[in-house]
């Protein structure tokens, strides 16, 4: 387990800050043994009494059960500098070979075939299967390019900061790797200008490389302006070409015509921090943790009503509570969790036993997302949190669609009124623009409110029927527990 901390608390624990430090890599707890071995992924706590130092691992062997989870070392965290600094070129290549010279035009098909066999799949939200996306640009016709996603623009995640201003080669590496992989013969590094410490390290590597390594890869870049749907594949793309970071309608998929008109590769950070440590140590080391069905590790962070806040990474099938015990567990009784963050869903406590994965989380309309977890502690009303996030979709517009511009901010207004207690048919309102919004925007952004809004309206019943009733909960006067940042202004 690794825990990071030393950041400044803001409300809610929900706003990791660019200067997160290592503090320490433990073994995991008498409970969380417990809580593994009651879920048949470890040998009991008194079998382990005595190999305290280790981390537990399945007795039985893999294959004898679908959804069977090994636990072992960190693999991204457990690369991190303990005195909480970016790794060095020459402390990064003690344990990474150099990525070989992409060939422009000329992919290098063993590449793919090593990161489909690993099962990766993208760690920046979709989930959608990496070596597909690759050979899908390595066939196009034109020199592909590769555009390394690091904008990070969910307010509650913090892990991709944490790679790039810890990790910040074997970012590159695997962007490197990438453009190997496709035949490119370019990478744009995207990362939130506001980022100031992940734009220092990224910065002090690409410096670093150019000195004691240089490219034949042209490698850039592109500091974005920080709005949530700049980090949308095509906002990016246009922000690279034309300096505008919003999403674009109608000119064609990122992969099929991206930046300067070149098939393009998106990838988020930690799915190519992935292709980097595959490319290394080859897909059987990859697939060693997981399970059959969604392989390897990710990044989760963790915050809300938990002891410890932070950054975690867990082996993809854990469940959502083994999740949550690696950040020290619940601090307080919980009513519910945010999942995938303010694009994601709220889910129930008895989700909480599930597997944090595509399918385990399907019943409940949700999905692992970018990673995030905020525990809802049973004292905040969900309703009023709710209601705080869709307005923030709502400012956060790029302005470009009726269902954004129109439709977002009625939702908003209508959560609002339902917070503070609501009336007469306002949930069956607000459920017929839910629908008339849904599907019908220039890109994903209204739809991830709508998702939002159902979920807490299954998750919140009784508040929605006491709310409704003109009877809104204490809590709905209390402080707001989620924080909630302000839209930051300009699109370049």
């Amino acid at each position: 387990m690794v825990v990071l901390t030393g950041y400044d608390p803001l409300p809610g624990g929900l706003r990791l800050p660019r200067g997160i430090v290592l503090s320490e890599i433990s073994v995991l707890s008498e409970p969380m043994q417990r809580l593994l071995f009651h879920s048949g992924y470890v040998e009991p706590p008194s079998a382990a009494a005595a190999r305290r130092t280790k981390l537990p691992t399945p007795v039985a062997t893999r294959g004898t059960h679908e959804n069977l989870v090994r636990m072992t070392a960190p693999r991204l965290l457990g690369g991190l500098s303990p005195d909480g600094e970016a790794v060095d070129l020459r402390t990064h290549r003690a344990a990474y070979a150099e990525p070989p010279i992409s060939r422009r035009g000329r992919g290098d098909a063993a590449i793919i075939d090593a990161v489909e066999a690993a099962g990766l799949r993208g760690r920046g939200g979709a989930g959608f299967p990496t070596a597909r996306k690759m050979r899908t640009v390595a066939g196009a016709a034109r020199p592909p390019v590769v555009l390394a996603n690091g904008t990070e623009g969910e307010p509650a995640s913090g892990k991709d900061a944490v790679l790039l201003s810890r990790l910040p080669h074997l970012v590159i590496d695997g962007a490197l790797w990438a453009a190997a992989a496709v035949g490119a013969d370019r990478v744009v590094i995207a990362v939130d200008r506001s980022n100031g410490v992940a734009a220092e390290a990224v910065a002090h590597a690409l410096a670093e490389r150019e000195r004691h390594e240089p490219s034949a890869v042209a490698i850039e870049v592109s500091w974005t302006p920080p709005r949530y749907v700049a980090g949308e594949e095509s906002a990016l793309v246009q922000f690279v070409n034309k300096g505008v970071a919003k999403p674009t309608v109608g000119a064609g998929r990122p992969f099929q015509r991206g930046i300067d008109g070149r098939p393009t590769l998106v990838q988020n950070v930690e799915t190519l921090a992935h292709v980097a440590q595959i490319a290394a140590w080859g897909p059987d080391w990859f697939r060693l943790d997981g399970t059959a069905g969604e392989a390897g590790t990710a990044l989760y962070t963790v915050t809300g009503a938990v002891t410890r806040p932070g950054i975690v990474e867990a082996p993809m099938g854990a469940t959502t509570m083994e999740i949550l015990a690696m950040a020290g567990g619940p601090s307080v009784p919980l009513q519910a969790a945010l999942v995938g963050g303010f694009f994601g869903a709220w889910v129930p406590t008895e989700a909480l036993w599930r597997s944090h994965t595509r399918a385990g989380l399907e019943p409940y309309g949700a999905s692992p997302g970018c990673g995030v977890i905020v525990a809802l502690p049973a004292g905040a009303c969900g309703l009023s949190e709710t209601a705080r996030l869709v307005a923030w979709y709502s400012a956060q517009s790029a302005g470009q669609c009726g269902p954004c511009v129109h439709g977002l901010a009625d939702l908003a207004a209508g959560c609002t009124d339902l917070a503070h207690g609501g009336g007469p048919g306002l949930v069956e309102q607000l459920r017929r623009w839910g629908s008339m919004i849904e599907g019908r925007g220039g890109c994903h952004h209204p739809d991830g409110a709508v998702r939002l809004l159902r979920s807490a309206f299954a998750v919140f019943a009784d508040d929605v029927a006491a709310h409704s009733a003109g009877r809104p909960c204490r809590a709905s006067a209390s402080v707001p527990f989620i924080y909630v940042p302000d839209a930051a202004h300009g699109w370049r």
